[in-house]
């Protein structure tokens, strides 16, 4: 399951949506707790993880510096 998560970062990615870094937390809550989807008493739990998890993914990927990458003006 994780392995359909594409890297977000250049080179490998020029532009990063925020669908692309739901779509990758979503796919990481998946695989670590073992629910495609959650059961209605768990599902603000999954949900509130899928969040946590794309915030932090965003601000990795807003303050990683990638020597050699293109940069926009």
């Amino acid at each position: 399951m994780c392995r359909s998560i594409k890297t977000l970062r250049p080179p490998y990615a020029d532009e990063v949506t925020d669908d692309d870094i739901r779509a990758a937390a979503l796919q990481y809550v998946r695989k670590i707790s073992g629910f495609r989807a959650p059961a209605p008493h768990n599902a603000e739990a999954f949900d509130r993880a899928v969040e946590e998890i794309a915030q932090s993914t965003a601000a990795l990927l807003a303050s990683l510096e990638v020597r050699g990458a293109r940069r926009s003006a």
